[in-house]
């Protein structure tokens, strides 16, 4: 399993807000991916998509994404095909509010992994309930975490794991309230959060995994992206 990083440099055709962020970087990716038959039934399916994206960097403090400034934004990989077609798309697509302007890309070494945290808030879907503190403990919570992770390993690597392994020594919550994320004409409520990745072999091979596919749900929405920190 290869972990690709493709860092899109983008022009802006319009001023953006913060709480636009979200919808339009993900209607950039969406976009292109419609403008091939494969990749739009790739697109529209309901299976793991092997991608997730953070948003627009540099942050602006006032909220505000500048018309005609340049920023990047990174796109994680975890299928070839897709990292290929996306690096000969994206550095010249075109949406109305993104020109996209060129970009570069790299595998993410294989090393030990000591920790892995949020840059975009992580996602636990429940449409019933809402947030999940105040109807599930944190035992579940770290189920739920732990579970949609071993599911994605095994659609997209093939191959079984031990699922009682220790994925991690610690989690920690960055956040005192829900972290809010507006997206279209809602806003998801989801979490900041620290693992200390566990040193065993098939943890190490979870946590190199959630670098390209993101934690929780949502991820090709450009939520759950994490970034790490090497042993």
């Amino acid at each position: 399993m290869k972990v690709y990083e493709y860092k899109v440099k983008i022009r802006l055709k319009q001023d953006l807000e913060y709480c636009q962020l979200a919808e339009k970087t993900s209607y950039f990716i969406d976009s292109a991916l419609t403008e091939d038959n494969e990749f739009l039934t790739y697109h529209t399916s309901r299976q793991y998509k092997g991608y997730v994206h953070d948003l627009l960097y540099p942050v602006e403090e006032t909220g505000i994404y500048k018309k005609d400034e340049a920023y990047s934004m990174r796109i994680r990989l975890v299928e070839d095909k897709l990292a290929q077609y996306l690096l000969g798309k994206l550095s010249f697509h075109e949406t109305k509010e993104f020109q996209g302007t060129g970009g570069e890309i790299r595998i993410i070494p294989k090393k030990v992994i000591q920790r892995i945290y949020s840059i975009t808030p992580a996602i636990l879907k429940n449409p019933r309930q809402g947030y999940w503190k105040g109807h599930m403990s944190l035992e579940e919570f770290e189920k739920r975490l732990k579970e949609n992770l071993i599911k994605k390993y095994k659609f997209f690597l093939e191959n079984d794991i031990e699922e009682s392994l220790p994925l991690y020594d610690l989690i920690e919550f960055k956040n005192k309230v829900p972290v809010k994320m507006p997206y279209k004409n809602i806003t998801l409520l989801g979490d900041k959060i620290v693992l200390e990745i566990a040193s065993n072999k098939q943890a190490q091979e979870l946590a190199y995994l959630a670098l390209g596919v993101g934690l929780l749900e949502n991820n090709s929405r450009g939520f759950g992206f994490v970034n790490f920190k090497y042993m």
